[in-house]
């Protein structure tokens, strides 16, 4: 080979090393800002009136917020992590924070939670949960406390693991194995039970 294509060669991976480099630190720098949001207010809830009593009336589901909301933060004290978890599972709002699965209760609602996030980013720490972990979900009226029960590792396919639940659930789910070139093939489940909640 020529010395100019070489040099234009060295050129070349030198411009596609930076463009990646600057790509990697805005990405950074968006999640790091994303991070110090707030959540922001609870919508209003929509009441209906039930069949046979016009007197009498019962919350409806909150209309959904849209992709990339700020919804709350959640904290692991023993593992370090701490995220916004954002409305919505897009690769855009997951490279954010982590984010609130869809047709999942919303965080401060009754029933099973599901929050999802990439593994090499804010759940990485999680692989070394250990139930009896506390967890803390932090909305814009209350803070929710919760303890970890169980850890899972399960096929994409198994959503079971996102069923309604007797008792106030947060369901957290990343891809699994940790340390897995490319699209990783299972999923890690944290389970944890709401123990305490205080406005």
């Amino acid at each position: 080979m020529n010395r100019t294509l070489l040099y234009w060669i060295e050129r070349g991976l030198l411009v596609v090393a930076v463009g990646l480099g600057v790509w990697s630190a805005a990405i950074l720098l968006e999640a790091r800002f994303t991070n110090t949001l707030e959540p922001a207010q609870a919508p209003v809830k929509v009441t209906m009136t039930l069949p046979g009593d016009e007197n009498r009336t019962a919350p409806a589901r909150k209309p959904a917020p849209t992709p990339g909301t700020v919804l709350a933060k959640l904290t692991l004290p023993s593992l370090g992590i701490a995220t916004t978890v954002l409305e919505g599972t897009d690769d855009g709002t997951l490279s954010r924070g982590s984010g609130h699965i869809e047709d999942t209760p919303f965080p401060g609602e009754q029933g099973n939670i599901g929050i999802a996030g990439h593994r090499d980013t804010v759940f990485r720490p999680l692989k070394r949960v250990k139930a009896g972990d506390p967890l803390v979900l932090t909305t814009a009226d209350s803070v929710y406390h919760y303890r970890v029960t169980k850890t899972l590792i399960v096929d994409p396919e198994d959503v079971y693991v996102l069923d309604p639940t007797a008792k106030p659930t947060l369901t957290l789910v990343t891809c699994y194995p940790f340390e897995f070139i490319g699209h990783a093939p299972r999923r890690f489940i944290v389970q944890a039970e709401r123990v305490e909640s205080r406005d």
